[in-house]
């Protein structure tokens, strides 16, 4: 069943960082049935409109000079919009706003909240584009008034609702407005404030248990989406309900992208060593091979562990391998499937000195040993057996900033890397500095290698020399 109560929301703002810029602008067009009531202001930011976006929305410093402060405009506000089904276009944006402007009152700010970019996704997905221009071209919908002014973009959303609803069944719509006011049952030890607080923005969230243990570690690209899915009904997998039965507090920290994201849960999980994390936890005997030409086109294996602080910075290393044991376990199978010598590779004693090794006897061997191969076509086909193994050198003289942007809230973070570990991410140049200063104690790690070696293979990402 849809609501009666409806309320078609647009804000401008002086920028589309909800915690740092302000509302400009409020428009409503609220509905009751068929009675139909508009509202609107212009509201004092208390702080100077950029220049773009007054070029953009036609509201200067001038306009709001006299306007009311949303202080002066809350109570009204809230009144407007009590008991109404809070709709707008991406809505997350308009209603974050709105919370953010009543916390910094000091009061609390909920809705029920539908977006028609949702709705417009799931009601037609044979488009590609849903934003609100493309909307106006495709419905046919009318422009009244200045295009970016907040009534006039709620009059928008109000009229794609009426195409909604004379363009599908009735059945149709009401699920697919069901579909996104469906809220998970929270756990009775969790705060109900969580359901209006998770962002929808990438990030890392971590489920806590009792005694504030740490459980879980996990991220997504959408907190809100992924932390309320943990909680949905439909979750029948035992490991899943068990986890979710422990949580006492959740904790989330958004990133700008998806790197921060996957970087920033490699280290939690690391430092914090949650119950529920199978994967990503620090491999203790980090460890690769490392050829060492002993003679002219002599070359024998040498193990290396992360440790050194030159691991994975210069020259080259084969692997890397989780313990001493998986790195010994490799070399052999590799001496096996290429006949090479175990006792040059040092794996194994030879029966007497000069003699042959045991696999040569067997011919798996090609006599490096006793002088059946030379020492110089044993170490080439070493290094072509070992190939496939390489590890990726850094190719950089020093440490590299990642930058990973989002243009729409015009934020940006920088991910300090040097030699292929993750020093952590800034987001002001001082930052990176304290970053820097820490690059002799941070460990290299398996997984941020992995991770870093395929994402600098992407050209997302703008990379400054540090």
């Amino acid at each position: 069943m849809i609501p009666q109560r409806l309320a078609f929301v647009d804000l401008e703002t002086t920028g589309a960082n909800a915690a740092r810029d302000r509302v400009t602008e409020i428009g409503i067009v609220a509905v009751d049935g068929d009675r139909v009531e508009t509202w609107s202001t212009l509201v004092n930011p208390e702080r100077a409109i950029p220049q773009f976006i007054q070029q953009l929305t036609g509201i200067s410093n001038e306009m709001v000079a006299d306007a009311p402060t949303f202080e002066r405009i809350a109570d009204e506000l809230a009144e407007r919009l009590e008991g109404r089904l809070f709709i707008a276009h991406n809505a997350r944006f308009d209603y974050g706003f709105l919370k953010h402007e009543y916390q910094r009152l000091g009061r609390r700010f909920r809705a029920d909240v539908l977006c028609t970019v949702r709705l417009s996704r799931r009601l037609f997905p044979e488009h590609y584009r849903h934003n609100l221009d493309s909307l106006i071209a495709r419905h046919g919908l009318a422009t009244e008034g200045d295009r970016h002014r907040a009534l006039a973009d709620a009059d928008l959303i109000w009229q794609f609702w009426r195409v909604l609803r004379r363009e599908h069944e009735a059945q149709a719509l009401a699920e697919a407005v069901a579909h996104q006011l469906l809220r998970p049952a929270l756990p009775p030890h969790l705060d109900p404030a969580l359901l209006e607080d998770l962002p929808e923005s990438p990030g890392v969230y971590l489920f806590y248990g009792e005694n504030d243990v740490l459980l879980y570690v996990g991220k997504s690209v959408n907190l809100r989406q992924r932390v309320l899915s943990h909680f949905a009904a439909d979750t029948r997998e035992y490991k899943a309900m068990q986890l979710t039965q422990q949580v006492r507090r959740v904790e989330w920290r958004e990133t700008v992208g998806e790197l921060g994201a996957l970087l920033l849960e490699s280290r939690l999980v690391k430092e914090g060593a949650p119950a529920h994390n199978r994967r990503l936890r620090r491999a203790s005997e980090l460890c690769a091979w490392r050829l060492d030409e002993v003679a002219a086109g002599d070359f024998r294996p040498a193990l290396v562990t992360a440790d050194d602080p030159d691991f994975g910075r210069g020259g080259e290393l084969f692997g890397p391998f989780s313990s001493r044991r998986q790195a010994t376990l490799a070399l052999r199978k590799i001496a096996d499937a290429h006949q090479l010598c175990p006792v040059v590779l040092g794996l194994e004693k030879p029966a007497r000195p000069g003699g042959p090794c045991f696999a040569f006897q067997l011919h798996k061997c090609r006599g490096a040993c006793a002088g059946k191969e030379t020492a110089g076509l044993h170490g080439a086909r070493l290094m072509a057996a070992l190939a496939k193994t390489k590890m990726k050198s850094w190719a950089y003289p020093g440490a590299i900033g990642l930058v990973e942007r989002d243009d729409f809230l015009d934020v940006e973070e920088v991910h300090v890397v040097h030699g292929w570990r993750y020093l952590g991410t800034a987001k002001s140049e001082a930052e990176i500095g304290e970053l820097l200063e820490q690059a002799a104690r941070t460990p290299f790690d398996l997984d941020t290698y992995k991770l870093l070696t395929t994402q600098l293979a992407k050209p997302r990402f703008t990379i400054r020399a540090l």
